[in-house]
């Protein structure tokens, strides 16, 4: 490849920069605090000095969106010191240098790893493709720099024209008269990490004359995959789950709609009833709370008790129908098995929603628009399906993925869409119309009015939880559509 000199290589470079956007490839980064954060190098400080990526801007708030600031108590200085904290934190768990914005120069006769190259902490291993292509010259020099590491590679033999410098540092130079020579040291070149963080990475730059380039490193821990077996009937594969409050009377009339359909399935009640009455039977796992706990924790415990695969969620009551078939909505997860959570229909209503999100400043926070039947597109294979952000109360999910998310136990009364928020960019959600459960129609009975005193919240419950959204999710605005 023809060589440029300084002054055309410049112009070259600012003329047609290729650029490669390696930001936010791995999320979970640096873990906080100082010992797990060593501070970043000379060399890492003025690689992100140089590739910064650009400021975030504040978010634009939808029409109508409640304004977060506005529920906040008068004296709220200290709690939006305590909100920039908490930003800070989440910020050094969940980034790291491997988000720094890089940019692959022009006409390099640079050849390394552009993405993909991953060691286990403190692990040699040797970086790939490591190349140098060049016309010929009578010697040939090239280093590499990293930060949280060192580089090796081998002694050369005892006559060969090749000069290595650093060996076992974390700058290293080999020069040679040889440009074959001289590829051989670089396919021997190792990269250890000095450091031991489960998932971090480095920088790597590497020089030759007036090029440079610089590559990520991930560094990394390997994680043992967490496999549930399937067995071969829908008994092993899926368990169901609902949380009930004084609602017996519907409680038994579901539990006698599921038995009609699947006789041996696992079920799971989650129940904080103030006066518990037993529910017995066989495949029945009645789980007792403490008093009006409220809505997520149930999910939480029922969820937290699930040993399948897959775990359906019911409402207390619903009714199940010849149209509740598992089985269908199984296969759709296991063709698919990048969704998380798939939802149907609930008395014909094929409820779902967008979360549209734009995170915003550091100071004020993002804005999110809660968008109601809002898709992104069809789920390949399945036209009855679709993409979405959230879905209505009754859906089979992956059990590991919904356990890592989380029910937010603060949410006692009204809440679901909050779920699905906390999981957004970890989830992902379908909803189809081929599978559906029913509705059954509003039973008076003697706990119907007390019923309904702890399952219409106050106005005060509503602030409560556009505060606990204002801090938790660093949010500026909400729109519920």
């Amino acid at each position: 490849m023809a060589l440029c000199n300084a002054a055309t290589l410049q112009t070259a470079t600012l003329g047609c920069v290729l650029v490669c956007v390696l930001s936010y490839l791995y999320l979970n980064g640096n873990v906080g605090g100082p010992e797990a954060n060593p501070l970043p190098s000379q060399h890492t400080k003025r690689l992100l000095a140089r590739n910064q990526l650009p400021s975030k801007t504040a978010c634009t708030c939808s029409p109508g969106s409640a304004q977060l600031k506005d529920f906040l108590p008068p004296d709220s200085e200290e709690l939006l010191k305590r909100r920039a904290k908490e930003l800070q934190q989440h910020k050094a768990r969940t980034q790291s240098v491997l988000s720094t914005l890089l940019y692959a120069p022009s006409n390099s006769p640079l050849q390394y790893p552009i993405q993909g190259f991953k060691v286990r902490p403190m692990t040699p291993t040797f970086i790939p493709g490591l190349a140098l292509h060049a016309e010929q010259r009578s010697n040939y020099t090239v280093s590499l720099e990293v930060s949280e590491g060192v580089l090796r590679t081998t002694i050369p033999a005892k006559g060969v024209q090749v000069n290595v410098t650093g060996n076992g540092e974390s700058r290293l130079m080999v020069e040679s008269s040889s440009l074959e020579a001289l590829n051989e040291l670089l396919a021997d070149v190792s990269y250890t990490s000095t450091i031991y963080h489960i998932h971090t990475g480095d920088l790597a730059t590497f020089q030759f004359e007036d090029h440079e380039a610089v590559f990520p490193i991930t560094i990394k821990q390997p994680q043992p995959p967490v496999l549930y077996d399937m067995g071969k009937d829908i008994n092993s594969q899926v368990t169901i789950t609902t949380k009930t409050f004084l609602r017996y009377l519907e409680l038994n009339v579901l539990l006698k709609t599921i038995r009609e359909f699947y006789k041996d399935i696992e079920i799971i009640i989650a129940d904080d009833s103030i006066k518990p009455e037993k529910i017995t039977g066989p495949h029945i796992q009645h789980f007792i709370m403490p008093q009006a706990k409220g809505w997520f924790a149930g999910r939480n415990l029922a969820v937290s008790q699930v040993t399948t695969k897959y775990f359906l969620w019911v409402d207390d009551d619903f009714l199940f129908t010849k149209l509740t078939k598992i089985e269908e909505m199984v296969k759709v997860m296991e063709a698919v098995p990048e969704l998380d959570v798939l939802g149907g229909k609930v008395q014909g209503d094929q409820f779902y929603f967008s979360l549209i999100y734009e995170e915003g400043d550091e100071v004020e926070g993002g804005c999110m628009y809660r968008m109601s039947r809002g898709r992104y597109r069809s789920l390949p294979g399945y036209p009855e399906c679709s993409l979405v952000s959230g879905v209505v109360n009754f859906f089979l999910a992956r059990t590991d993925a919904v356990q890592r998310v989380g029910f937010d136990p603060q949410l006692k009364k009204v809440a679901h869409s909050e779920f699905f928020m906390d999981g957004l960019g970890s989830l992902m959600v379908a909803t189809c119309g081929h599978v559906s459960v029913s509705h059954q129609a509003r039973l008076k009975h003697k706990d119907t009015k007390l019923y309904e005193e702890f399952r219409y919240p106050p106005k005060s419950d509503e602030t409560s939880k556009l505060q606990l959204h204002f801090f938790k999710n660093h949010l500026k605005c909400i729109k519920y559509g």
